[in-house]
């Protein structure tokens, strides 16, 4: 069996909503950090549904390439679980979690108080322009916004069994 990507080895039974490190990769000599964006808790809860996360993808990605970090952004999309999206980041510098609060919060305001058409939702525009709900995407935004964040993942429990040390992982 191959091994485990490092998103899989997280235990996603004890995430919690917040902005995750997922990797961080140095190339060209920039830092690529892929966000985990947690709007979820995984398995624990309804996950976002398939409409109104198609919804957040359009209207939050135009947000932030129009944004003051616009320079910045390589990518965001829903995660296939639907409990979150991903955020990948090019920068000089280390982007933290905290680094990139504020700019997230705003882009979920924008999401819960947004107006007008679905940016990018034509057949022209979008390959899927029907799945699309912005009354449940304002919801989820909202509910995002409400509760309280984290900004590290659950550490890894250790298990001592046998004079050896296993982690839970």
């Amino acid at each position: 069996m191959p091994k485990l990507i490092a998103s899989f080895q997280v235990d996603h039974t004890r995430i919690l909503p917040g902005i995750y490190v997922s990797r961080r990769d140095r190339v060209g000599g920039r830092w690529v950090t892929t966000f985990d964006i947690r709007m979820k808790r995984p398995n624990a809860e309804a996950a976002v549904h398939p409409n109104a996360m198609h919804t957040i993808e359009h209207v939050v990605a135009t947000y932030l390439r129009n944004s003051f970090f616009a320079d910045k952004v390589v990518y965001w999309g829903p995660m296939g679980c639907l409990t979150g999206c991903y955020f990948i980041t090019a920068t000089e510098e280390e982007t933290m979690p905290r680094d990139i609060e504020k700019l997230i919060r705003g882009a979920f305001r924008h999401m819960a108080n947004y107006r007008g058409e679905v940016p990018g939702a034509t057949a022209v525009n979008c390959g899927n322009f029907r799945l699309h709900d912005l009354a449940v995407a304002k919801l989820e935004a909202k509910d995002f916004l409400s509760r309280e964040w984290r900004f590290e993942y659950p550490k890894a429990r250790r298990i001592r069994c046998g004079g050896k040390t296993f982690f839970d992982a």
